[in-house]
């Protein structure tokens, strides 16, 4: 079943409407990109689409929602000296499409907790 309204209690619909903070590294007009509040490694992100979408395969047109998590796996080659960057779709934990992009925490350059350079450094390698 596809679901393309806002739920009242997802935490991503709310990070999109701007009710949550979140350290942003990319957003247009469908999609959003942050970092993870319990990253693996350092510039561990979420992309998901503003629209709500239980699955990444409900998602309309996978293909361009793919092209935004690549970008995010370019910088973050980039930004954190690593070519090894990973990306993992689960669904289970949150009840919105989500694609995790992260770089390999054993090869990663940088403090996974230190968001806001972390940020910086992935906005800055887009």
């Amino acid at each position: 079943m596809i679901y393309n309204i806002p739920m009242n209690n997802c935490i991503f619909c709310k990070i999109i409407k701007g009710e949550i903070p979140a350290h942003k590294v990319y957003e247009d007009d469908k999609y959003l990109a942050f970092l993870d509040i319990r990253p693996l490694s350092p510039g561990h992100t979420l992309v998901i689409p503003k629209d709500h979408y239980r699955f990444v395969w409900d998602v309309p047109n996978t293909g361009e929602y793919f092209e935004i998590a690549k970008k995010i796996a370019l910088a973050q080659q980039k930004s954190f000296g690593t070519n090894v960057i990973w990306s993992k779709i689960m669904g289970d934990e949150i009840h919105h499409a989500h694609i995790w992009v992260f770089p390999h925490a054993e090869q990663a350059v940088g403090d996974k907790n230190n968001f806001a350079e972390n940020a910086e450094k992935i906005k800055s390698n887009l």
